[in-house]
């Protein structure tokens, strides 16, 4: 009987040590080194210092992207004005852009221009039909009565015609 008492000794130490344990993994959630606490606490603090630094990477990228987007724009804007000025060296593309924006003819040729009244934009004064149509259909000029002349213009006319037939100059109206 004695030589069970020392191995129930045994059992009980060893159930007591792995409660402790139990209880330190329990507290740890993991088992923790030094090394891990370590490597963690460098990787933090690495977070940390570098996140800024990034950011304003990304920022600077995003910028390199956007300058360069607005300098293919440009380069593409400079491309298609180098095409338009050599067209424009070409006398034909000139005579035709005459034509049609300044509807230039060719001597003996007749333009007619069909427009469409509809389709004027009566209230454009810029030196166009559209001036004239406007200040022809211009309401405020016209009063609410009509004005009747003293004299008819017709009659007025035919006697001018006669006196100048029948009568002969005077010397008073030749000076």
């Amino acid at each position: 009987m004695k030589a069970t008492r020392p191995a129930r000794a045994k059992v009980r130490k060893s159930r007591a040590s792995s409660a402790s344990d139990h209880r330190t993994n329990m507290l740890l959630g993991l088992k923790l080194d030094t090394r891990t606490i370590t490597l963690s606490i460098v990787l933090v603090v690495g977070i940390f210092t570098l996140a800024p630094q990034m950011q304003v990477l990304i920022e600077q990228q995003t910028t390199i992207a956007d300058v360069k987007a607005q300098v293919a724009a440009k380069e593409k804007a400079v491309a298609e004005m180098k095409a338009e000025r050599k067209r424009w060296e070409d006398p034909v593309y000139i005579r035709s852009q005459a034509r049609d924006r300044l509807y230039y003819v060719m001597p003996g040729e007749v333009s007619y221009l069909v427009m469409d009244a509809a389709g004027i934009d009566q209230s454009d004064t810029s030196g166009t039909v559209g001036e004239k149509i406007a200040a022809r259909t211009n309401n405020s000029q016209i009063t609410a009565s009509v004005h009747a002349t003293k004299a008819n213009w017709m009659d007025a006319l035919v006697e001018t015609v006669v006196r100048s037939g029948l009568e002969q100059p005077t010397e008073e109206t030749k000076k």
